[in-house]
């Protein structure tokens, strides 16, 4: 699936492009895991970006056998891990005699 920045992506919709349901998708947005860009007439709209998340959860529920706080707990901490792989990489191109 291609997308552009054309505009968000209703809940059902994320719901059939990621393959999670969409229960699924509204506890991770309770969890904080899954952040909506705002709620209109059509229920919860999302960014294409949110795409790429519920898909990781997606494959993380089939691994792992994963329920929904267990996943938001994953999702929670590879955004982490790549929150902090983002400050070191800015590190690494502040110092970069240090890290070789």
């Amino acid at each position: 699936v291609w997308l552009d920045d054309t505009g968000p992506i209703p809940l059902v919709e994320l719901a059939e492009l990621s393959g999670l349901t969409q229960t699924e998708l509204e506890r991770l947005v309770e969890c904080e895991a899954l952040m909506p860009m705002r709620a209109d007439e059509r229920g919860l709209l999302f960014s294409p970006d949110c795409l790429a998340v519920a898909r990781t959860a997606r494959r993380l529920r089939n691994d792992f056998n994963l329920d929904a706080d267990a996943l938001a707990l994953a999702l929670r901490l590879l955004e982490r891990v790549r929150e902090l792989e983002g400050e070191l990489r800015a590190l690494q191109a502040q110092f970069p005699r240090r890290w070789r």
